[in-house]
């Protein structure tokens, strides 16, 4: 009598994964995760303002946060690691959901089908400029191998040199207008996603949305700007 073989059902992990709904979850809560070290990054990057003590300052307290429990540094290397983690589930549940979407419809239409709304394209388009750009970004003030200056424990004066160059502000300007964008659709579908938007609460999200997204764009921008006039040198 041959035994009855017993089907092996996915971890509760894998399946959420493997799920739609799982993914946008995943993708939601990454995304919350990359805003909350936006914010924080973007208010450390302002104290360029303060001038070079001050912020050669800030970035050399960033290696200490967590002594004596961690050596130094390490909170840096844990913190790195898992914004790549959450980038790259961000960006490999954007895809497949992407794929999923494009698999699910008709092959044919009666009539032409609307095109993908400015959203959506916003959102794809605006992710791959992001993550090149972040490539870019690690490459240039992280390991500082493109970096115009490139002198290790020295942050205000590899920024300042850094957008000195008119071709560097253009491409970080583009990249963070793409995450202002990127930001102000993504909050409202993250909250959507985790059950945070009712009738009450779509308006108040919304304009949630557009205020973060203004403010962490004119953030960022503002420090190629300042240093591209004068204001900061």
């Amino acid at each position: 009598m041959a035994l009855a073989t017993r089907a092996v059902r996915p971890s509760a992990v894998r399946a959420l994964w493997g799920s739609t709904v799982g993914k946008k979850a995943v993708m939601a809560a990454t995304g919350v995760i990359m805003l909350l070290f936006l914010v924080a990054h973007m208010a450390g990057n302002l104290k360029i303002f303060f001038g070079p003590t001050d912020f050669n300052a800030y970035a050399a307290w960033l290696r200490t946060i967590g002594e004596p429990a961690l050596h130094n540094g390490w909170y840096l290397y844990i913190q790195r690691t898992g914004l790549v983690v959450a980038v790259v589930l961000h960006g490999v549940a954007a895809y497949q959901l992407s794929r999923r979407d494009i698999k699910a419809r008709p092959a044919k239409y009666a009539h032409s089908r609307p095109r993908a709304g400015y959203a959506t394209r916003t959102m794809r388009w605006g992710g791959v400029i992001l993550a090149l750009f972040i490539v870019w970004h690690i490459l240039d003030l992280t390991t500082l191998t493109v970096n115009p200056r490139g002198q290790a424990e020295h942050p205000y004066e590899n920024v300042v040199a850094d957008f000195r160059l008119w071709w560097v502000n253009v491409v970080y300007i583009v990249a963070m207008l793409a995450l202002g964008l990127h930001i102000r659709h993504g909050f409202w579908s993250a909250a959507q996603t985790l059950g945070a938007v009712t009738k009450r609460s779509d308006r108040a999200l919304k304009a949630t949305a557009n205020v973060l997204a203004l403010v962490l764009t004119a953030g960022f921008i503002v420090v190629p700007v300042a240093v591209m006039t004068g204001l900061v040198d």
